[in-house]
Parts: C-alpha cells; structure tokens; sequence
C-alpha cells in the first residue's frame, strides 16, 4: 500500500515515522494479526490508526470496516481527535465516530442509519451493538479489530468480552484483523495470543518499539516524620509540596488510588492555595459527564495548572500540556506507576516525569523498588480470565437478540478462545439450556426462558425479554449510583446508594470539590445544594484499596535485604534508616531468607503479628487460615487485620506458640478445606455469586430511574445461590462463585506461593515489649474500621505517648 501521502503529512508536522510505526503498516498490509507494543507517547497509536485507515479508504461506501476499542471514555475521544487529524491531513475518504455510555440517544439514532467507517467504541457498546438484528450485515465488511490498551482488559471480564466479541466477528467478517496495543505489560506473547484466538495465534505477530522512553521519578520525602508509621500519617501533610510542583510547571496531573482520596487532595489543594481556583480541577468517573468533559477539554487546551484524578485519565489520552505527574502514595504495581507516569511528556522523544508521594513512611520502601523495577525493564504480567460462564451466557442471550445464531457456529467461536478453549460439550449444554430453560433447577419459572429455538436457530423469545437484556449488557457490576443534583440545576454525579443512604437532611458533605448540603434524598435522586460548611463526610466508593503486585512485592524486601547487608543506594532507603533502627531495637528487620513473627501483650491483649510482605489480599486470608487452625488447638476468638506487609492477629488470652507451631499453621497441606472453613467460603461466594447474577442475567437491576436496591439485588440473587446450592451444586454460575473466591477474593495461586515461600525460611520469633514500626501501623488499620478520623488521630496520638 502506498504511504507517500502518510509521510508528507507526517513531514508537515515535523514527524518522521518510527521503525515499529512503519513495521505494523507493512504487518496489516500482510494481513496479519498481533499486538503493538511501545512506550507511552510515542506514537503507538498511528501505528495501527494509519494502515487501518488506509484499508478502510479503499472501500469507503462500505459502512463499517474499522472498529477501535478503549477501555476508557476519555481515550475515546483522543483517538477521534487523532484519527481525524490524519484523514484531513492525508484526504482519506473516511467516516470517523464514537459511540460509548456518553453517546447521546439521538446520536446513536443517526448512527444506526448508517456507521462511520470508523467506529471507536467500548466492549460494553460493542456488545450492544451485537444485540442489533441487523448486526451481521453490520459487521461484514470490518477489516481491522484494535484493542487498544489491551492490558487494562486483558485481566478483566471485559477482556473476555473482547475475546468473545472477535472471536464471533472473524466468523461473519472473513477479512478481519485483531490488533492489540499495549506499553505496559510483561506477558506480551500470551496477551497477543489470548487477542488474536487460538486459531490465530501460530500467524499473529509481536511488533515492538526499540525506543527508551526517558522516566524522572522524584520522591517527595518530609523533613520529619513519625518512627511509628501508619498508613496516611504523612499524606495531606506534604500538601505543600505538591502545590510547589504544580506551580513549578505548565500542567500537572495528581493521582490517587481512589475517587475518595482524589476528593481529599483537591480539597486539601484549595485551601492550601486558594489562588489556585479555575485553575485546578477534579477528574473520577462518578463525576457528571460534561463536567468530566469540560476538564478534559480545558487540560487539553492548557487552561488548568492541575487535574486531581484517579485512573479515569490512566490511559492512553494525549494532554500534551501535561509535563508533570504526582502520585499519591503508593501504585501498588510497576506497571500502573509507569502508565501514569507517562501522561506527562506524552510525545515521541519527550520525558517523563513523576512525583511519588509516600503516605506513610513504610511507603518510602516501594518508592526505592519502584525505581530499581523501572531501571531494570521489569513490569507485572497480567494473567486473563478463563472460564467465566457469566460473560458467555451473556454473550450467547446477545446473539439471541441480535438476529438469533446456529448452536454450531457458535460453538466453534466461544472454542477459539482463550478463556473458553477448554469448554467441554457437557459445559456447553449446560450454557444452552440456561439460556433457555433456566436449567435443571430453574425451568419451572418463565422468567428464566429467554430463549427459544425456531427451525434450527435460537432467537430470543419475548421483545421484553430484548430489552431487559439490552439494558444488562455489560461486566462491570457496582452498587446502585444515586445522582446527585442541584434543586433547580445541573447533575453534579453520582455518588453510591449505601453512602446517600448514610445521609440525612441537613448533613453536609464534599463531593466534586463542593460543600454540599443534603435537601432530600428520593429514589436514586439526592438533592442538594452549595454550603460554607467545612466540615463533612466525603463519599467512598466501593473497590478499596489496590493490592501490592508480587513483583513490587519482592523487589521491597530485596531492598530491606540490601539495608541489612549494608548495600544503601536509594535517598528513599536513607531516610527510612530511622525507621528501620527502631524496628531493630525493638524486635529484628527480617531479610529475604527470614520470616518475622511478633508476639506482644498490651492492654487490648494477646497481639501475634506476622509479615509475609505478599499484599493485602493474600495476607486477609492467611489471618483467617491462621487464627483458624490456632482455634483448633487453643479455642478462642480473634480481631483480625492486615495490610499490604503483614497482619496481626488480637486475642484476650494468651497461648504458646514456636517455630513448629507457626511451621504447622502456615502449611501447605489441606489449604483449601481449611481455607473454605476458615473464611466462610460459602458466605463469600454468596457475595461473588451477586456479580455473577446479574452479569449472567438471573436477577434483573431495574429500568433507568426505577433500579433495583442493591440489598434486595443481594436478596434475590442470594435466593437462587441457595436453590443452586439445594438442587443444583455441579451449576456452571453456582460452581463459578467459588472459583472467584478463591481467584480473586483470595489469590489462591499467589497465597499458596506465598505459604511455599515462608516455609523456605528460617521463622524468627521476636518478643518486643512495645509495638514496632512495622505492627503499629496493622494496629491503626484495626482501629480505623470502627473510628472517625478525629477519634482516630486522638487515639493514635495516645497510643504513641504510651509506647
């Protein structure tokens, strides 16, 4: 294919094409599949929106022939701006739309008259779209499939979506190509194969950029702070600091882990320097869209000194006015750290520059590891999901919809890809008669027949039965949003139903950087209006807090391990000396070879701490597996708590333990029984099983303006957890609820590596009189579970006078 008039116009703008650039043009022109892989602002995009764009233009009158997938909302509309600029620039004759949650009904009207040539889209529209009985006639003509930042999908259920969504459309488009792009991601092979399907993997090709993207990564460290740390003891107090970044450049994005902190550090910015109204804003995704909208318009045009944000602008968006970035304690992962911090110097020979800014003083460890993993190329793999039945149930009610679908032809697609290649054909009856009958335990009820097969084909069996789906499409499974909204003005966003609930009239509370006052709270609507109250609760959002990443992990005690033999290199591990001195003096600082156990007796009573240092996550189900199997032997209760380095166990009375004893309780042998005991499996599936219902569509969220409420949601798909349970235990979604709690409720894989990983060290007991810089920090997190944060700093204060 000819690109003379691709390299004029790149000339124009005092561009040359890269070498990855110019290979994936020559790989699409081949007609192969694969995944792009190169680093944040240089350019990866064009590598795949030029041949895309080219092979579209050859064939304009056909409708749709590109279709471009973003994980974010955002991102949508920077490819639009790019993809536009390069068919003007090079007199393409092509169409070029969006279509995302933010599309406007009367836009989707025009666009379901006639598609762009260009469709850039979600996996939740793309799946709608399959929905559409005209979808194959749609869809015949696409040539090229982009999944772009197939990294922040891979791991997820909308991963699968792509994977099922492809794997249906090389079946009715025969042309088609599978492209992927990602800059962060360790396990870029199997990425590519899990995109590309299991047919298409031998042929599929890796395309990867030879340029060093520079990355400056700064930490910001207190003059001072507390040898007993605990996690936001430093936070808000280095607010100075920021400030003085942001004014130090032309534009600044400052991100935090959660919206509820993004709500905190604006408003800590504004009354730190309140010159900086108009000129800082917020940005998370339960923000109204056009406020969201402005902000991402007024960053791109340079009219903001700084963004607070969260991962709504993690991916992929070209706000080249950006030249600085601000972490808010720690990412938790290489990969995560590195994707933010490439939204500053986002073009091609431009560097990067990041802020970390620890929250505590333990966090000062993962700033040192994060720089030894960048200096080191290392980032995290990103495992995909298989066999989630939820998602193909999902699917296969789509193509229902959609025009209805041969059990055969389906059969081969859902088999071509990576999460369902191991799909057995008991597996796949299963699948079919839920859809159509609700299965063996639920055909008695009409509700659950949403299929019906006519001459062959299976169709969806009630226009009611359509629309209720079409309404359900989707992964992505939250508590009930209310909106939040002026009396007699504009939506502000939305906050979740448990927290409006919490509310009552008159209470005032911080959301989108305002004062807010509670009017009345009505069906999914909470009425407010501006207050100069400042005092308030501010609005925490399910998800928590981020898990640290094994290989974050590792890289941290390597570095405790360097501290020990002497080896200092990192500002970050200098400052922490303190720290590390007091933990020494009080009990030991355990090494890569070590495992560090403390038992300590106070007022509160009998404390067994413990630090595997393998995340949050893992270490919530190790306390349950501990104090369960220590309950066997020495019947008691415990409080339990944990964080991303250990967790503490709380008793009233005390008992004897030693090196065999923590040997026998963090063994290997029968795990998952005493797990599944230890933790309430059943319970907790029950909760995953919630999820699960409503993907699967056994349970119904509502119509817009009249949702279900999140507990009677829980209610009804509770209910049905118990009939599978009852009647139907070999259940494809009921069995499904169990793997997920052990997959991702527990990180079964990771928490047995973990368990194998201690038993190769030598267990050292210690027995401090007071607590130590590494289990008072478990304490607070204790306390911060059933305190206000004023209760909470006089207690801690109080705590630290006493020891």
């Amino acid at each position: 294919m000819d690109y003379s008039d691709v390299n004029q116009w790149f000339e124009s703008k005092g561009w040359r094409p890269f070498a990855f650039q110019m290979e994936a043009w020559d790989a699409v022109d081949r007609g192969l599949d694969g995944l792009v892989n190169a680093p944040t602002g240089s350019g990866k995009s064009y590598s795949l929106l030029v041949p895309a764009l080219k092979k579209a233009a050859q064939h304009p009158q056909h409708q749709l022939q590109v279709i471009w997938l973003t994980p974010i909302r955002a991102l949508a509309k920077e490819i639009h701006l790019a993809a536009t600029r390069l068919a003007e620039g090079c007199s393409l004759p092509v169409s070029i739309g969006i279509r995302t949650g933010d599309t406007s009904s009367a836009d989707r009207r025009k666009q379901k008259e006639k598609l762009p040539n260009l469709l850039i889209t979600t996996p939740e529209s793309l799946h709608l779209l399959l929905c559409d009985k005209q979808h194959r006639e749609l869809f015949k003509h696409v040539k090229v499939l982009v999944a772009d930042e197939w990294h922040e999908l891979i791991g997820s259920k909308r991963g699968v979506q792509v994977e099922l969504a492809a794997a249906w459309m090389r079946r009715i488009a025969p042309q088609l190509q599978t492209w992927g792009i990602s800059a962060t991601i360790g396990n870029l092979h199997q990425a590519m194969e899990v995109l590309t399907g299991v047919a298409g993997a031998a042929k599929g090709v890796i395309v990867r950029s030879n340029i060093a993207k520079k990355l400056t990564v700064e930490t910001l460290i207190p003059e001072s702070f507390e040898r007993l740390p605990w996690s936001g003891h430093i936070g808000t107090q280095l607010v100075s600091h920021v400030a003085q970044v942001i004014e130090n450049h032309t534009s600044t994005l400052v991100f935090t882990n959660t919206r509820a902190q993004s709500e905190i550090w604006y408003r800590e910015l504004m009354e730190h320097k309140p010159e900086l109204a108009g000129l800082v804003a917020m940005h998370h995704s339960a923000l109204d869209r056009d406020l969201r909208n402005w902000v991402e318009d007024s960053l791109y045009d340079g009219k903001l000194k700084a963004v607070v944000c969260t991962s709504s602008l993690d991916l992929g968006v070209d706000f080249r006015p950006v030249d600085a970035v601000v972490q808010i304690g720690g990412p938790k992962g290489v990969a995560r750290f590195i994707q933010r911090a490439g939204r500053s110097g986002h073009q091609p020979g431009a560097a990067s520059q990041i802020w970390f800014l620890p929250t505590n003083a333990l966090e000062l460890i993962e700033a040192a590891a994060l720089r030894t993993a960048i200096e080191r190329g290392f980032v995290e793999e990103r495992l995909p999901l298989v066999r989630s039945f939820d998602v193909l149930v999902q699917f296969l009610v789509s193509l229902a919809t959609g025009g209805g679908f041969a059990p055969n032809e389906a059969r081969e697609a859902v088999s071509d890809t990576h999460a369902f290649a191991s799909i057995d054909d008991d597996e796949w009856a299963q699948c079919l008669r839920f859809i159509t009958t609700g299965g063996n335990s639920l055909e008695a009820y009409q509700e659950y027949r949403k299929v019906t097969e006519i001459d062959g084909r299976w169709h969806i069996a009630s226009t009611t039965h359509a629309r209720r789906h079409r309404m359900s499409v989707g992964t992505i499974v939250g508590d009930t949003m209310v909106r939040v909204k002026y009396r007699r003005g504009a939506t502000i966003g939305h906050v979740e139903e448990y927290f409006a609930a919490g509310l009552n009239d008159g209470d005032a509370f911080w959301f989108a950087g305002r004062s807010l006052e509670v009017l009345s709270f009505k069906g999914t609507e909470l009425e407010v209006k501006n207050t100069t109250k400042r005092t308030g609760k501010i609005p925490a959002w399910q998800g928590g807090r981020l898990p640290l990443s094994s290989m974050l992990s590792e890289l941290m005690q390597e570095k405790v391990t360097d501290y020990l033999s002497g080896d200092i290199t990192d500002r970050e591990m200098e400052r922490i000396v303190p720290v590390f001195d007091l933990q020494q003096t009080r009990s030991m600082l355990p090494s890569s070879s070590e495992f560090l156990v403390e038992v300590l007796e106070s007022k509160e009573g009998f404390h067994v701490f413990m630090f595997p240092f393998a995340g949050r996550l893992v270490h919530e189900g190790m306390a349950s597996l501990v104090a369960y199997r220590i309950g066997r032997e020495h019947p008691r209760s415990f409080s339990m708590a944990f964080n991303d380095y250990g967790f503490e166990l709380l008793t009233d009375r005390s008992f004897p333990i030693d090196e065999a004893d923590v040997q026998r309780w963090l063994s290997t042998e029968a795990l998952i029984s005493d797990l599944q005991s230890a933790v309430n499996a059943a319970e907790i599936a029950r909760r995953k099983f919630r999820d699960i219902a409503v993907i699967a569509g056994l349970v119904f969220r509502g119509y817009p303006g009249a949702p279900v409420k999140d507990r009677h949601l829980q209610m009804s798909s509770s209910l049905v957890f118990e009939v599978f349970g009852d009647y139907d235990s070999q259940n494809l979604l009921y069995r499904q609820a169990f793997d997920e709690m052990l997959e991702y409720q527990l990180e079964i894989r990771r928490f047995r590596q973990a368990l194998l990983n201690i038993d190769s060290r030598r267990i050292c007991i210690s027995r401090p009189e007071k607590p130590t810089p590494l289990g008072f920090p478990i304490m607070v997190d204790r306390l911060r579970e059933r305190m206000s944060m004023e209760q909470l700093e006089d207690r801690i204060a109080r705590m630290q006078r006493e020891v």
